[in-house]
């Protein structure tokens, strides 16, 4: 599975962005998806999960201003930012992974198939 994430940029605080994250290949095994945010200096840090039945949840800080979906016909999650404030300034990655159900799905390491990250910067 080849993931291509798009979107992103940089806007100004309250401000919105839209990411895509394309999935390509055996798609057909992928359950859950997520999308995880690594700023400079600092470890990769989860922001939103959406299993393969639209279960969603999302870090506290980005609850109520991002949404995660998903459509699957078309192997794209989506991660809709709004409000958006400095400390949302990342590098942000999609993953994806064969496993169902929501252990572990706050960490990396349970997630098989990454994308190569798109930076939203927020500027103040």
């Amino acid at each position: 599975v080849q993931l291509q994430a798009s979107g992103g940029g940089s806007v100004q605080a309250g401000g919105s962005l839209s990411l895509s994250c394309a999935a390509s290949g055996r798609t057909f095994s992928v359950n859950r998806m997520a999308w995880f945010r690594q700023a400079p200096g600092k470890e990769r840090e989860f922001v939103a999960f959406i299993g393969s039945e639209s279960t969603t949840y999302y870090e506290d800080s980005v609850e109520g201003r991002f949404t995660i979906s998903r459509n699957n016909a078309k192997n794209t999650v989506y991660l809709q930012m709004n409000s958006l404030k400095p400390e949302d300034t990342a590098v942000y990655l999609c993953a994806a992974d064969r496993r169902s159900g929501v252990y572990g799905f706050t960490r990396p390491n349970f997630y098989e198939y990454w994308g190569q990250g798109t930076q939203v910067t927020v500027s103040s």
